[in-house]
């Protein structure tokens, strides 16, 4: 069985804990790294992952989207949107369908 976590600020993820879901506020680029690396390895399916976070670490976002497992999922932060995940969810879809639906 698969857990679910969130990375990102502190001030972004706490709100996640009220829902059941593991809360790892990370500080940089490294931290950020680490973090992911290790939610992989202990079986986390589904990570979420704020995107000024995932801003900071984009060579480990694109090397999970190539795996199965964990689905590293961008959010937005308390401070807004970078438009990263929705780029991204528009690309996929674009993929899948041959066009632009969205």
């Amino acid at each position: 069985m698969y857990k679910i976590s969130v990375i990102g600020d502190k001030d972004s993820i706490l709100p996640f804990k009220a829902l059941g879901v593991d809360v790892y506020p990370v500080i940089g680029a490294e931290e950020t790294r680490k973090t992911l690396d290790t939610l992989a390895k202990n079986k986390y399916g589904i990570v979420f992952i704020t995107e000024q976070s995932a801003e900071l670490i984009p060579e480990s976002i694109e090397r999970y989207n190539r795996e199965p497992v964990p689905a590293v999922i961008l959010i937005p932060s308390n401070q807004g949107s970078l438009n990263i995940g929705l780029n991204r969810i528009n690309e996929n879809v674009e993929k899948a369908v041959g066009s632009n639906i969205l």
